[in-house]
């Protein structure tokens, strides 16, 4: 039993406001399609114009790298194995947490070690976890790597914490400089960080300190990402800036613009990263997409984790089952179709968090991770995996909608089914959710390049797992398929008579 176990918890959060907490997102979460009368239902349609390019799907390796790195080194090979190869999910983005060293954490998982010495030397042994999973990511070729930052080292912080404490103004060119360092030290390691997210969730102020954490004010924002982005463009790094990773789209889109038009900021932002747990809706999502075009930057949704007991929204629980899945597909589905995010990141890929029992639904644990172990690793020496269904509603696009996969809109989907859809190459991936208790009838036309063949369809049920079922029928640009109660879907369809997905 874990029921009190002080590290079960997820990240700390400020409570939504009623409102934001009483928005539910659109369409059913549990439902059966209403019975067919006379004619057949239109094909839903799938928009011959592009929308965004996806760059990648993947998971942050925040606090559990710092309990792996004390199991087996075939338990950590498996882990890897499972998160970035073709035979697992094959993220293809990782985020690295660069710690600040967790002076004042009353949660010693979550005070990642800082590489800095008080001398301005460096320790480059610290978080050996952190760097080993990297390492990992790096050889399995995961596209792009992220270096995201909770706190700056506690020395430049104001109260002299990794939590709680603002950036002092007079040490954020030393920051930068330090930033930049660990880039170039990973480089030098044959690692190279693709971005690095400055600030994470700045619109909190973790002032509790169970987890390291700055607030960064709106009108700081912009004087970091400056610094930073000087000072790599001054060692040639190739490696970006994404911000502001706010913890609400109702923040995002009204402060991004006020620090991101100052003057010289705009062109050190490679990407603007959002985070959804205030349970957007369509129009606040639309929102996000309207944000992000008004200032010419791609969109990225960096953050998302802990919602349930049948809801999109912020709750404590722990639900290994179909249903949670189901909830964390139509989160995906909503961030790149409605949004139209070009990425997608959920927040932690393990975690240990499951409760009283990790295979049961229960109120003590969190949904917080995609694969669980024993949080009492260290004197029961239990190191098992315990996997949830999330494990494999995530893999249900990161597998397939690899990075340069171009979305496409889909409209008039049955009652209680989502479907987006994506071109690259000579092939189309279509994922589809079924919240509905019982199978439903698909036709999706495509009005445009359409598919010749179904090459590949993977499903995830309550009973299967990336379960390779009967390929849809294609006949003149229509595809037609039963989707499966309460399923996740994903086909692979052909234009040219080629065969199979290439990653």
């Amino acid at each position: 039993m874990h029921v009190s176990h002080p590290r079960s918890h997820p990240r700390k959060r400020f409570p939504l406001p009623a409102a934001a907490a009483a928005l539910a997102v659109t369409g059913a979460l549990l439902v059966s399609p209403p019975a067919s009368a006379g004619a057949a239902p239109p094909a839903a349609e799938v928009s011959p114009h592009a929308a965004q390019t996806i760059d990648d799907i993947g998971a942050s390796g925040a606090w559990w790298v710092n309990d792996l790195q004390h199991f087996d080194p075939k338990v950590q090979a498996r882990v890897a194995r499972l998160l970035f190869s073709r035979q697992g999910l094959d993220l293809s983005a990782y985020r690295y947490n660069i710690g600040g060293g967790g002076v004042g954490v009353t949660t010693p998982a979550r005070a990642a070690e800082d590489f800095a010495r008080a001398d301005g030397s460096y320790d480059w042994s610290k978080d050996d976890g952190g760097r080993t999973f990297l390492r990992y990511a790096a050889r399995y070729g995961v596209r792009d790597l992220i270096g995201f930052v909770n706190s700056a080292p506690a020395r430049w912080t104001t109260n002299g914490k990794s939590c709680g404490g603002q950036l002092k103004a007079e040490h954020e060119k030393d920051f930068a400089a330090y930033l930049a360092d660990v880039t170039d030290h990973f480089a030098r390691q044959g690692v190279r960080l693709d971005y690095i997210s400055p600030f994470n969730e700045p619109d909190n102020s973790f002032a509790d300190c169970g987890q390291e954490g700055m607030p960064v004010p709106v009108d700081q924002r912009d004087d970091i990402v400056r610094a930073l982005g000087a000072e790599q463009r001054a060692r040639h790094q190739k490696t970006s800036v994404i911000a502001d990773e706010s913890s609400r789209t109702t923040q995002f889109t009204s402060e991004v613009p006020r620090w991101i038009d100052q003057p010289g900021t705009a062109r050190y932002v490679s990407k603007l990263a959002h985070h959804t747990y205030d349970d957007p809706d369509d129009i606040q999502l639309g929102k996000v997409h309207e944000t992000a075009e008004s200032v010419g930057k791609a969109s990225w949704a960096t953050e998302i984790c802990c919602f349930g007991k049948g809801s999109t929204g912020w709750n404590q629980e722990y639900d290994p089952t179909i249903d949670n899945a189901l909830l964390m597909s139509r989160i995906v589905y909503k961030d790149l179709a409605v949004s139209h995010d070009s990425a997608f990141q959920w927040w932690v890929a393990l975690a240990d968090g499951y409760g009283d029992d990790p295979t049961t639904r229960n109120d003590q644990g969190w949904n917080d991770g995609l694969i669980y172990y024993d949080p009492d690793y260290a004197t029961n020496g239990d190191q098992k995996l315990y996997f949830t269904k999330r494990y494999y509603a995530l893999g249900q696009y990161s597998r397939f909608v690899r990075p340069g996969s171009v979305a496409h809109d889909v409209t008039g989907a049955p009652q209680g089914v989502e479907v987006s859809s994506y071109q690259r190459g000579g092939q189309w991936v279509i994922v589809v959710n079924n919240h509905n208790t019982t199978d439903t009838a698909l036709d999706l036309h495509f009005d445009g390049e359409a598919p010749v063949r179904a090459t590949q369809a993977v499903r995830t049920s309550a009973d299967e797992d990336w379960a390779k079922v009967a390929e849809p029928a294609v006949s003149d640009g229509t595809v037609s398929t039963t989707l499966a109660a309460r399923s996740i879907t994903t086909y692979v369809l052909d234009r040219s008579g080629s065969a199979g997905i290439k990653g």
